[in-house]
């Protein structure tokens, strides 16, 4: 597997850069997760970076590569949008229950 050596913005990884793996499409992942133990033998905290582009070309406006940014909030994104999911995924949704009164 191919890995880049990608710089850390802001949070306790400033600063440092680390190789992380590529996908398929020779990109990182968009989002990376650094679980830190606790030293009190809790559960770990887990720090999350988002990826953004280290800058653009003149010509195209392409980035140039990338780099990750400290998200203070932690992971808020929802997954994965597919067009046929409904937006908010309420638990009594499901293929074997009962139909509510606003679906029909």
């Amino acid at each position: 597997m191919k890995s880049e050596d990608t710089p850390f913005e802001g949070g306790p990884m400033d600063g440092r850069v680390l190789p992380v793996l590529l996908g398929p499409t020779g990109h990182p992942p968009k989002i990376y997760r650094i679980p830190v133990p606790d030293a009190a033998g809790g559960p770990p905290t887990v720090l999350v970076y988002r990826r953004v582009p280290r800058g653009y070309s003149k010509r195209l406006n392409l980035p140039r590569g990338w780099k990750y940014a400290y998200a203070p909030e932690g992971d808020t994104g929802s997954g994965l949008k597919w067009p046929w999911s409904k937006p908010g995924g309420r638990p009594g949704n499901t293929p074997g229950g009962t139909p509510d009164a606003a679906d029909g």
